[in-house]
């Protein structure tokens, strides 16, 4: 029976796709501050960024239209077509494109017009038919016969195979809209990193990719309200945006929730296909290694053999000899025009050594007598790194597998190679030195004079540990702070005391006003710092003086106005009874306070406050500036300088210099020391020392470098507090092992000529260690060349 062909009908033509509005982004916003220039004694409001780094605010909306594209119709892809129909496919495509010439450069008209011709007379055999179209509608042939694959079937044909469809890929370039988009490129990487920052990342051009405005639970909520599908959507961390999942991914979702495999037509159950057999095939050829039966020796090759072993007979080639070494390539250098000539070691050249072999204790699984006890473990954790006998502890694994990577590898490699590459190894006679005249020559102690020697005076009275002392600027009297939460003032010539102030928490840091014409006194305790007048110590034109320079603050209009770092509050009846004048409320614990030179204003330090750790008040208007947007490190100490609108701030392990007028950092010392503990400026202010709790002080030159002049380590223990004499060229430190060192530091005024160092006596056991705790304030008398230190026995003394 006949069957009519249909053609098929072709897929209509796909619109194409709408590209992608890019919102353009926002400018960046400058600020510009104005530079204002204060005088010595007045600070006004002190602002340093200690970061030096300028915050850029960028916002930046990026809105995007996604713009769909109409998809191309599937076409039923067919297979398993007849080879020979497909060989007919092919051959008429092969005269379709003979007869589709065109002219090419190069060809010649009348070729062309003979090509035309020929064009012509076949179109004329195709108007008359042919014998294949006869078959067709004889019913011999099937229409499908030869079908392209890229065209759907005609409807009339029963042959119709599965097929597996795939998603139609478009080959516009312009419907990739994913180069238009601002890609975030930093990588696999925790995205808390960028909290801080105003952007989550980079683009590929290296731009900021600012973070979209978010709002809070309530807009949140509020939206997902009005958006019914709000379920379906979820939120990227790296682009920082809800993204709605499509129905792929929701299908992928709910088969992983199911605990079944996320692609649906994966079938893991299909039939096993054996690539490799046991059965043997029967091949006509074989990979099997021919027998030597067939071999059959060469007729040259034996000629050859034998003409070499006449020559050897005869004596023409003579061969080598037992003893024969090869020759050594020889190197030339390709950068030297000259020639290279070879250089004889010297005589007096030692070869560099070889490192040790391991020995038994840096086994992964040492035996049990090269183990450490926990005695001997926590000795080699005392001592310092340079002083251990071994820089690893022996430890044991039960696997090689679990043993870790070694953390001194690294470093271990690097000093290696810098002993290779710096240490002489060359063989030096030996001089004969005496080991007396390599030591400086020091001046005696005793041309020093004078020092303290000997203790004084004794104070007593304090049931607690006494943190701080300070003497007032006439030398007439001594204040100390104690754990027992008791501020006492102590006559200095005769020991007694003279006054007795409870506070209610521990008292952690006192210091004397340096201004003789008003008589205060700083009291660190717990959140706030009092300022107290001894009414029975001065006389009363002194003590009205004062009582007025420290009220006037509360007449200022500013004083009352809220502020959020510190609080200036008037104390209780029974404070002001007791002495206390003014109290300044802080946010954190005050770890110390210190004055300026003129005494109007003081600093305080509390290390947990982070940004606001350092703050500056001031007196006669009770005000408090923050001079640090943000500090590096926790703050240990500052300090004034002593004549100079310098600012000193001691962090963990760096000293930075401020100039208060200009606002700005002007040097930064790097001690070396791995916690510093105390700090103190020499009175001519161009040297400082620092005590670390590595037991090491530290002196510093400004003029010469921003690394320690000299680094002195006598101490055992901690080193607490140190401080120089503001007359005589002496200076002081104590530590937790109960000892006082006393060292002559003259410092002269020729630039060319280093300041002298010399260690003149050393007061042993000036205070029992308690707790691990021993020597924990020094102080100097300011006209005397006495020495005043406080301990955790409860004690101070005076040495004289």
């Amino acid at each position: 029976m006949p069957i009519s062909r249909k053609k098929a009908a072709k897929p209509a033509p796909a619109p194409a796709p709408a590209k992608k509005a890019v919102a353009p982004k926002s400018k960046k916003r400058t600020v510009q501050e104005a530079q204002r220039d204060e005088s010595d004694d007045e600070f006004g409001q002190v602002a340093i960024d200690m970061n030096s780094d300028d915050e850029e605010d960028m916002d930046g909306d990026d809105e995007s239209d996604d713009a769909e594209a109409d998809e191309f119709p599937e076409d039923d892809a067919e297979e398993g077509q007849d080879m020979s129909a497909a060989d007919i496919e092919e051959d008429e495509d092969e005269e379709d494109e003979d007869s589709e010439g065109s002219y090419m450069d190069g060809d010649s008209l009348v070729d062309s017009q003979e090509e035309n011709d020929d064009d012509e007379e076949l179109e004329e055999d195709d108007e008359e038919g042919s014998d294949f179209d006869d078959l067709i509608n004889g019913g011999d042939i099937d229409p499908n016969f030869g079908h392209n694959l890229n065209e759907p079937l005609a409807p009339e044909s029963d042959y119709n195979p599965i097929k597996r469809e795939y998603p139609e890929i478009d080959p516009i370039y312009d419907s990739d809209s994913s180069t238009e988009e601002n890609e975030n490129t930093v990588g696999n990487i925790p995205m808390h990193w960028y909290d801080d920052y105003p952007h989550i990342g980079y683009d590929v051009d290296g731009k900021k990719i600012m973070r979209p405005a978010t709002g809070d639970e309530l807009d949140k909520f509020l939206s997902t309200m009005d958006d019914p599908d709000s379920w379906l959507s979820a939120h990227n961390y790296k682009e920082g945006q809800d993204i709605k999942l499509t129905s792929e991914e929701l299908e992928i979702i709910r088969r992983l929730e199911g605990n079944r495999i996320p692609d649906a037509d994966y079938n893991p159950y299909e039939d096993q296909v054996e690539f490799f057999t046991s059965k043997t095939e029967i091949m006509p050829l074989s990979a099997a290694p021919e027998p030597k039966r067939r071999f059959i020796p060469s007729k040259h090759e034996a000629k050859r053999i034998m003409k070499i072993v006449r020559a050897i007979r005869d004596g023409r080639i003579v061969p080598r000899k037992s003893g024969y070494v090869p020759p050594k390539p020889k190197y030339y250098n390709l950068w030297n025009d000259a020639e290279d000539k070879p250089r004889e070691e010297h005589v007096m050249h030692i070869t560099a050594p070889k490192m040790k072999l391991p020995t038994h204790d840096e086994s992964y699984n040492p035996p049990a007598e090269y183990l450490p006890t926990e005695q001997e473990i926590q000795e080699w954790n005392e001592l310092d790194k340079e002083d251990r006998p071994k820089n690893y502890l022996p430890q044991k694994y039960n696997a090689l597998r679990n043993v870790p990577g070694y953390g001194q590898f690294i470093q271990e490699r690097f000093e290696r190679c810098l002993d290779l590459y710096l240490a002489p190894r060359v063989r030096k006679n030996r001089l004969n030195i005496d080991p007396e005249s390599l030591i400086p020559k020091l001046p005696s102690p005793r041309d020093l004079q004078p020092f303290p020697t000997r203790m004084a005076i004794e104070y007593l009275g304090h049931e607690g540990r006494v943190r701080s002392i300070s003497v007032d600027p006439s030398g007439l009297w001594l204040a100390s702070g104690s754990e027992d939460k008791t501020v006492r003032v102590w006559e200095v010539a005769t020991g007694r005391c003279m006054a007795t102030y409870v506070v209610d928490e521990l008292v952690t840091s006192v210091s004397w006003g340096p201004n003789k014409e008003v008589a205060v006194l700083a009291v660190a305790c717990g959140y706030k710092v009092g300022l107290i007048l001894p009414e029975k110590l001065f006389s009363p034109e002194l003590t009205l003086h004062s009582e007025e320079y420290l009220k006037a603050g509360f007449a200022n209009v500013s004083s009352t106005e809220a502020n959020a770092k510190a609080q200036w509050k008037q104390p209780t009846p029974a404070e002001f009874d007791q002495g206390v004048r003014v109290w300044v409320h802080l946010q954190k614990p005050v770890k110390q306070v210190t004055w300026h030179r003129k005494g109007d204003y003081f600093a305080t330090v509390a290390p947990d406050a982070n940004n606001s750790a350092v703050l500056i008040h001031q007196l006669t208007k009770h005000q408090t500036q923050q001079p640090f947007k943000k500090t590096k490190g926790a703050v240990q100490r500052v300090m004034f300088h002593p004549s100079k609108p310098m600012f000193f701030v001691a962090t963990q392990r760096y000293v930075r210099q401020y100039n208060l007028q200009r606002q700005e950092l002007v040097k930064t010392m790097m001690t070396g020391v791995q916690w510093i503990s105390s700090l103190d400026v020499h009175p001519a202010g161009d040297n400082l020392i620092i005590g670390s709790y590595d037991k090491r002080l530290c002196w510093f030159d400004l003029d010469l470098s921003s690394k320690p002049y000299k680094t002195l380590r006598y101490h055992a223990q901690a080193i607490r507090s140190v401080a120089y004499h503001k007359r005589y060229p002496l200076f002081a430190s104590c530590a937790d092992d109960g000892n006082v060192q006393i060292f002559h530091g003259m410092v002269y005024n020729d630039l060319l000529q280093n300041p002298l160092i010399v260690p003149v006596k050393i007061l042993k056991n000036v205070h029992q260690r308690v707790q691990a705790l021993g020597a924990l304030c020094v102080e100097w008398h300011p006209t005397q060349p006495w020495l005043i230190s406080s301990g955790a026995d409860h004690t101070i003394k005076l040495f004289s």
